[in-house]
C-alpha cells in the first residue's frame, strides 16, 4: 500500500515525515547541474530516496552530521545510499548498496537535543565506483547513471496503469489522505511520476532498490505495476476484512446506542434498573459450568431480562427463574470415598445390625470403584416404624462422602410439588426434587424419599406417577420440571425410600425400586442399641454426659419386655428420656444419684410396667390358640377364642375381620366337620352348637390368611375339650384338604414372640427358610416344629 502519511526517514532510524513532490519542470535544471566527481556519502536505512523527490531526514550519527555540515558549506550535495541492513548501526562500504541518488540539501536545521534535520531533494542517480574516504565520514567516487528514455508506443498505457492502479489504492486506504489522488492526476512527467509512485510504495527496500537500479524507464514502470497490482490486491483484501469487521462494529455501536437511549428512558419513568444485578448475573453464567441448552436459555433469558424496567410484573419471574438456572449444580459432583473398609465402620459405628442394607450399598461402591460409573440403584427401605430407615440414609451419605438431603413425600398431594409449577403462575416454584437438589450444591447427592408409601391422589394430581419419572434409571437424566423449563440428569443421584407398607405403592412405581425389607429388632439387638446409641444420647440430653451412671444389660431388657412392644426403638428412647429426667431431677436436688440403676427400682422411676407374659399361660379353658400376625408397624401376638353354644350349626365370626379371615374359619369348620371320626369328635355336635370365634381388640380391623391354623386349632379344642399348650404360638394357610401353606413376614413374626416370651411356633416347613435368615442368637430359647399336614398342628398343639 502507498504511505502518502507522516513518514520519518533518517539515516539512522526509520522515522518518515511527508513525502513532498518537488515542481516536475525543475528537472530541466538538472540538467545544468554540475556534480563533482568525489562525493560525501549520507548512508540512509529503511528508505530509498528517487530523483525529484524531497525527503526530511533526521541525521542522528556522528560521521552522518559532519558530512552533511561540509556538504552544506560547500555546494550542498551530497550522496544518498541505501543500507543493505538496516539492523548494523556503524555500516561500512560493503553495508551499503552501490547505486544511489544524487541529493542537494535545501535546508539544515540545528536541533535542541544537538541532532539535525534537514530537506534533501533527489536529483540524479549515480554508481559509488569507489569508497575513497571511511573517517571522519564516507567519501566516494561516482559515476552519474543516465537514464534510457527511448519510450515505445505503448509507454503513455503504463503511464496510465500507474495512475489508475495508484488512485484506486489511494480510494481503498483509508489512512491514506483524498488529496493525494488528486495530486497524481496533475503530475504529467513521465518519470517524475514513477519516482513519485516508487517513494512511496509500503513494499521491501529490496524491491525499492531494484526499481532505483533499472535504467530503461519502461522497464521501471512495468516492474512498478507488478507491484502495484499486487499492492491493488492486499488493499481490497485488508478493505474488504475491515469492511465486515466495521459493520459488526457498526452493530455493536448500534446495539450500544439503543442501549443507552432505553436505559435514560428508563431513569426518566425512575426507579433502579438494576444493572449491577444483572450484570453481576451474567458475569456468573460466564463462569457457570452448564448444557449448551441451559447455556442457551440463560442467554436468552438474560437479554431479556436487560430490555425490562424492574418495576414491571414478570420482571421478578424471569430473574426468579435465572437465579435458579444459576444456583443449580449444573454437572458439579462430590467425589466418592471409595474406601470399602472406611465406609463399612461408618456403617456399623452408627447402625447396629442391618446387614442386608450395608452389604448392598459396598456392593455399590465397589462397583462403582471398579467401573468408574455407572447408573445410581434405586432402593426402597421397607419395614416397622422405628428401626431406623431414614437416619440409615443419613449413614450411607456419611459412609460414601456425598452430601445428604431429604425429602417428606407424607400427605403429598400435588404433582406439581414433585414436577414443580409453570413459572408464569404467581408463587410458581421449582419441584421438590430440584429444591432438594439447589440446596444440596451437588448433582449426586443421597435423597431419601421418606414415607413414599403415604403420597396421597386427588383430583389435583398423582404424585406417585410423577416419581415414576424421577425413579426410573433409564428416564431421569433428563427429568424435566415445569419450572425450569430444561431436562436435569438426575441420573447420578442415589435415591433411597422409605416405606411402611408396600402395599399402598403404586405397582408400577414399585416396580421402580428395589426392596430391601428391613424387619423389627431382636431383644438382644435392642439391648445393643440402648447401650451403643440411645443412653448415651439421652444423658447428654438431659445434662448427664459427665455424671457416672450405668444402665445394666438387664435394666434394658426389662425395659423393652415389660414397658414397650414394639419392631423399633422409639418407645424405648422414650423410656429411656423418662428414666434419666428422673435422675436428672435427683441429681438437681440431691448433688448425687447412684452409679447404677436397678431393676427393682424401676417402678418407682417410671412407673408400673404396662405389659405382661404371664397371659400367655393362663389358657386354661378349651376354644383359646394364640396367633402370630403381621402390621405395618411389625409383627403381633393374636389371640382368638372359640366357644360353642347350643344353635343349628352357625358359625358366628367377631372382632372386626376381613373378608380373607372369615373364609379361613369358615375352611377350619368345614375341615373339622369332614373329618370329625377322625379326630374323635361326634358329628352331631356341629349340626347342635353355634360355634362363635372372636378376635380380641375389636377396634383394629384384621385380615388375612395367616389366621387359618390357629382357628381351626381353636375349633378342635373346643370340640375335643382339650386345652392348647402354654407359650405355643402358630401361623399358617389352610385348606380343605388339610395341607398347611406358606404366609410372610415370618421374622417379624418370630420376633414378637420372642418379645412375648413364646417358648413354641408351629409354622409351614416352606417356612423353614425364612427362619434361617434369622440369627440364631436371637430365637436360641424358641423351639420351631415345621408341618406339612393340619393333624399335625393338632397333634401339636393340643393337650
Amino acid at each position: 500500500m502507498m504511505q502518502f502519511k507522516q513518514m520519518l526517514a533518517g539515516e539512522d532510524e526509520s522515522d518518515f515525515m511527508p513525502i513532498i513532490p518537488i515542481n516536475e519542470h525543475e528537472s530541466e535544471q538538472d540538467k545544468l547541474l554540475e556534480i563533482p566527481d568525489l562525493l560525501p556519502i549520507l548512508p540512509l536505512r529503511n528508505t530509498v530516496l528517487f530523483p525529484g523527490v524531497v525527503l526530511p531526514i533526521t541525521v542522528g550519527r556522528d560521521k552522518s552530521i559532519k558530512a552533511v555540515n561540509d556538504a552544506y558549506k560547500k555546494d550542498k550535495l551530497i550522496g544518498v545510499l541505501a543500507q543493505k541492513d538496516a539492523q548494523v548501526e556503524e555500516p561500512g562500504p560493503n553495508d551499503l548498496c552501490n547505486i544511489g541518488t544524487v541529493a542537494k540539501i535545501v535546508k539544515l536545521i540545528k536541533m535542541p537535543d544537538g541532532g539535525t534535520t534537514m530537506i534533501i531533494q533527489g536529483k540524479k542517480r549515480f554508481e559509488m565506483t569507489q569508497m575513497v574516504q571511511e573517517d571522519p565520514y564516507f567519501v566516494a567516487a561516482i559515476r552519474l547513471l543516465e537514464e534510457s528514455n527511448d519510450q515505445q508506443d505503448d509507454f503513455p498505457a503504463y503511464i496510465s496503469t500507474i495512475k489508475d492502479l495508484a488512485t484506486k489504492i489511494i480510494q481503498l486506504s483509508p489512512n491514506i489522505p483524498t488529496e493525494a489522488s488528486i495530486l497524481l492526476k496533475n503530475i504529467e512527467n513521465p518519470s517524475f511520476l514513477i519516482h513519485f509512485v516508487s517513494s512511496n510504495l509500503n513494499s521491501e527496500l529490496q524491491e525499492k532498490q531494484t526499481l532505483l537500479e533499472t535504467n530503461v524507464l519502461v522497464e521501471r514502470a512495468e516492474k512498478l505495476i507488478h507491484i502495484l497490482q499486487r499492492e491493488l490486491q492486499f488493499a481490497e483484501l485488508k478493505d474488504k476484512v475491515a469492511s465486515k469487521t466495521r459493520t459488526e462494529i457498526d452493530k455493536q455501536q448500534r446495539e450500544y446506542f439503543l442501549q443507552q437511549q432505553l436505559k435514560s428512558i428508563k431513569d426518566e419513568l425512575g426507579g433502579d434498573n438494576n444493572d449491577r444485578e444483572v450484570a453481576e448475573m451474567r458475569k456468573k453464567g460466564e463462569l457457570k459450568k452448564w448444557p449448551e441448552s441451559a447455556k442457551q436459555l440463560f442467554q436468552s433469558g438474560i437479554e431479556k431480562l436487560e430490555r425490562m424496567h424492574s418495576s414491571t410484573p414478570d420482571y421478578s419471574v424471569v430473574y426468579n427463574h435465572l437465579d435458579l438456572m444459576l444456583s443449580l449444580p449444573w454437572e458439579e459432583y462430590t467425589e466418592d470415598n471409595f474406601d470399602l473398609k472406611q465406609a463399612k465402620k461408618v456403617l456399623d459405628l452408627e447402625h447396629f445390625g442391618m446387614q442386608k442394607i450395608k452389604n448392598r450399598i459396598l456392593e455399590y461402591l465397589a462397583v462403582l470403584k471398579l467401573k468408574g460409573d455407572m447408573k445410581s440403584p434405586i432402593l426402597c427401605f421397607v419395614g416397622p416404624p422405628g428401626i431406623g430407615k431414614t437416619s440409615l440414609g443419613k449413614s450411607i451419605a456419611n459412609a460414601i462422602g456425598r452430601k445428604y438431603v431429604r425429602v417428606s413425600l407424607g400427605g403429598l398431594h400435588d404433582e406439581s410439588e414433585i414436577r414443580g409449577h409453570r413459572k408464569t403462575y404467581i408463587g410458581a416454584m421449582p419441584g421438590r426434587i430440584l429444591q432438594n437438589i439447589k440446596k444440596a450444591n451437588t448433582s449426586n447427592p443421597v435423597m431419601i424419599l421418606d414415607e413414599i408409601d403415604k403420597v396421597g391422589k386427588d383430583f389435583r394430581g398423582d404424585p406417585s406417577s410423577a416419581l415414576l419419572e424421577v425413579l426410573d434409571p433409564e428416564q431421569n437424566n433428563s427429568f424435566y420440571d415445569n419450572y425450569l423449563e430444561l431436562e436435569y440428569d438426575l441420573s447420578k443421584v442415589l435415591f433411597i425410600a422409605t416405606a411402611n407398607d408396600l402395599q399402598s405403592i403404586q405397582p408400577a412405581l414399585r416396580d421402580r425400586l428395589e426392596i430391601i425389607d428391613l424387619s423389627g429388632y431382636a431383644v438382644e439387638e435392642k439391648v445393643e442399641i440402648a447401650k451403643r446409641h440411645l443412653i448415651p444420647r439421652q444423658k447428654e440430653a438431659h445434662g448427664l454426659g459427665k455424671v457416672k451412671l450405668q444402665v445394666p444389660d438387664a435394666v434394658i431388657q426389662k425395659l423393652i419386655e415389660s414397658y414397650t412392644r414394639e419392631s423399633g426403638v422409639r418407645e424405648l428412647d422414650r423410656q429411656l428420656a423418662s428414666l434419666m429426667r428422673y435422675h436428672a431431677k435427683e441429681y438437681a436436688m440431691k448433688g448425687k444419684i447412684k452409679s447404677a440403676v436397678r431393676a427393682a427400682d424401676l417402678e418407682k422411676m417410671i412407673g408400673p410396667a404396662r405389659y405382661s407374659n404371664d397371659i400367655y399361660k393362663t389358657v386354661h379353658m378349651p376354644g383359646v390358640a394364640v396367633g402370630l400376625a403381621w402390621t405395618y408397624v411389625g409383627g403381633d401376638i393374636l389371640f382368638i377364642e372359640t366357644v360353642l353354644s347350643e344353635g343349628k350349626g352357625d358359625l358366628k365370626l367377631t372382632g372386626n375381620l376381613g373378608n380373607i379371615m372369615k373364609e379361613s374359619a369358615t375352611t377350619a369348620l368345614t375341615y373339622l366337620q369332614a373329618n370329625a371320626k377322625k379326630y374323635q369328635i361326634d358329628p352331631e355336635l356341629f349340626s347342635k352348637s353355634t360355634a362363635h370365634i372372636h378376635v380380641p381388640e375389636g377396634a383394629v380391623p384384621k385380615d388375612g390368611p395367616s389366621a387359618g391354623v390357629t382357628m381351626l386349632t381353636c375349633l378342635a379344642s373346643a370340640f375335643t375339650k382339650r386345652k392348647v399348650k402354654p407359650y405355643l404360638a402358630m401361623t399358617g394357610e389352610i385348606t380343605l384338604r388339610g395341607q398347611v401353606l406358606p404366609v410372610g413376614g415370618i421374622k417379624e413374626k418370630v420376633l414378637a414372640a420372642k418379645r412375648a416370651g413364646i417358648k413354641e411356633i408351629i409354622l409351614c416347613a416352606q417356612n423353614e427358610k425364612d427362619v434361617k435368615e434369622i440369627d440364631p442368637e436371637f430365637i436360641q430359647n424358641i423351639e420351631f416344629h415345621y408341618v406339612k399336614q393340619m393333624n399335625q398342628v393338632l397333634e401339636l398343639a393340643l393337650v
